[in-house]
């Protein structure tokens, strides 16, 4: 399912992010970059451990990346140039909407590095815990509040997997961009 937003198309789409070609793939991380399960476990080992050695050179470097924060290395063998890794709240913990925060950074930091396409997780549904439908809010609600604004983002994919996670976005994405 297809948004424009200006010039911008947000497209939902059921699957795996680690299939999809897009200039930045964005990962749900930990601020410890340490990608063990969920998204992040498969990003790793589909691109390769490269994107788990250059995260923790990341956090040697700079420190945990805090929620709502992002950082960047390269994609391995992911059909993309790079991952984003964005830290999205730990629900019951802090608040879902960080997840916007989060969204937010990851899609100016693919602006600032000049990328026409950036595909996302649900971010914060798997073990951060976070309810889709809140996670699909916060999502939308970037989208449609930063798209206007962009210069180089043209084409930005949310990628669900499962028919759960699709639907609900789907709802929630059509009450958001449609009314």
């Amino acid at each position: 399912m297809e948004f424009r937003v200006g010039e911008v198309s947000v497209v939902l789409l059921k699957g795996d992010i680690t299939e999809v070609e897009a200039d930045a793939v964005v990962n749900a991380a930990n601020s410890y970059l340490e990608h063990g399960g969920g998204v992040a476990g498969a990003i790793v080992r589909r691109g390769g451990w490269v994107i788990q050695e250059e995260s923790r050179e990341w956090v040697r470097r700079f420190g945990p990346v805090p929620v709502g924060g992002v950082a960047v290395t390269s994609a391995g063998r992911l059909r993309a140039r790079y991952v984003i890794h964005a830290v999205g709240p730990r629900c019951g913990v802090e608040p879902v909407e960080k997840v916007g925060e989060a969204v937010r950074n990851a899609l100016l930091k693919a602006e600032e590095l000049g990328l026409s396409s950036v595909a996302f997780p649900a971010i914060s549904t798997g073990v951060f815990g976070c309810p889709f439908d809140a996670v699909a809010f916060e999502m939308a609600a970037v989208f449609r509040d930063l798209a206007p604004r962009l210069r180089s983002v043209r084409r930005v994919l949310v990628v669900l997997y499962g028919d759960e996670a699709y639907n609900k976005f789907v709802e929630v994405f059509k009450k958001v961009f449609i009314g």
